[in-house]
């Protein structure tokens, strides 16, 4: 069944063996303190190395950017060292892993920060609670970031990206989406500069593109990709003109040659976040040439018709891939997709309950 999802995908030097992807997931069982990838986490990206690409879960590129209790990071050479478990057990299922790279920008609670406050594209403050070590505090204002701390954060980017290479990734995936340090420069609603970081789109756009050419340097525009969720507002990040925003966003990633630029993009009726802004893929579309891979919602069906209709090339999947780690082989043949119940507790606790206990359809025909 759903033959179009079974067909291989070229994005520059990645070659996927299908278009089921595995969407970033945070799931906070890294070791601490340290932020550690660990054997635990290798046999969860094993389980699923079936998918055509796994995007790994957001990592944190420094501690500046790393806000997130157990989330693993990329800035130290024991994470390199933990990271190399997870990318050995991949690439032994045959599969193929980026790493997706992170910088929470104002989502940084000060306690992660020794007390100091968080950076952001402007001083603002983000609404809702952090999840930390404590607790749920409030959010606390950020410090607008100067353009030495521009310079630093870019630079921090490519010291990950190196670190990314070193623990055997097959490419890396900017975090631009979802409210962190990327998008909060993109969006006008963050975005309060008058330099030439902000005011005009291509300005505000300025730093996603300083990023990604730093990641191009280091790795090559055909192992580099990037997430945007360019319609709606999330973690109270959001735009007042989202087509000329993120038609700059693709524009970049045209100029650049990226080798993906993937989608969140929610609907009125959305699981995990609605917005009645209307979708701006079809835009970024006729901009962005390369591989386009969709996210948010997606039943099989409703994939293989867009890929059908060349509305994408790829679609990834994420809560679906936490209880079914042979997502592709059920979507194969028309097995049942488990849904997944216990949340928050399964997506972030610290164990294994949750998380790599989720039977496959052979392990649950074994056990009859």
């Amino acid at each position: 069944m759903h033959e179009t999802l079974f067909q291989p995908l070229t994005m520059g030097s990645l070659k996927a063996r299908n278009r089921i992807f595995m969407a970033p997931l945070t799931r906070g069982r890294s070791t601490q303190p340290g932020s550690v990838p660990n054997e635990m986490m290798a046999t969860y990206y094993r389980q699923r190395a079936g998918a055509g690409l796994i995007i790994s879960e957001a990592t944190g590129i420094s501690v500046e950017g790393l806000g997130w209790p157990a989330a693993p990071g990329i800035w130290s050479d024991e994470q390199v060292e933990g990271w190399k478990l997870v990318t050995d057990a991949v690439h032994a299922e045959g599969g193929l892993i980026v790493l997706q790279m992170w910088h929470m920008g104002r989502l940084v609670h000060p306690l992660f920060l020794g007390g100091n406050p968080p950076v952001s594209a402007s001083a603002t403050t983000a609404p809702g609670h952090a999840h930390t070590f404590e607790g749920r505090k409030d959010y606390e204002q950020a410090r607008a970031a100067t353009t030495d701390d521009i310079k630093r954060i870019v630079e921090d980017y490519r010291h990950a990206a190196e670190n990314a290479k070193k623990a055997g990734f097959d490419g890396v995936q900017l975090h631009g989406a979802n409210g962190y340090l990327v998008d909060q420069f993109l969006r006008d609603s963050t975005n309060l500069r008058e330099d030439e970081y902000g005011g005009s789109a291509e300005n505000r756009a300025r730093f996603l593109k300083e990023v990604l050419t730093a990641l191009v340097d280091a790795w090559g525009a055909d192992r580099v990709g990037v997430r945007l969720s360019p319609n709606g507002e999330t973690q109270g990040c959001d735009d007042s003109d989202p087509a000329t925003t993120f038609g700059e966003a693709a524009k970049v990633c045209e100029a650049l040659g990226l080798a993906f630029v993937e989608l969140r993009e929610p609907g009125p009726e959305g699981t995990f976040g609605s917005t009645d802004v209307p979708k701006q893929s079809p835009l970024i579309r006729q901009l962005y040439t390369g591989p386009l891979v969709l996210n948010s919602d997606y039943s099989p069906e409703e994939a293989v018709a867009d890929i059908d209709a060349g509305r994408a090339d790829a679609v990834s999947w994420g809560r679906d891939f936490i209880s079914n780690p042979d997502l592709p082989e059920r979507f194969s043949i028309g097995a049942e997709i488990a849904p997944n119940v216990d949340v928050p507790r399964s997506w972030y606790g610290q164990g294994p309950e949750g998380y790599v206990d989720y039977p496959t359809l052979a392990g649950a025909e074994a056990a009859e």
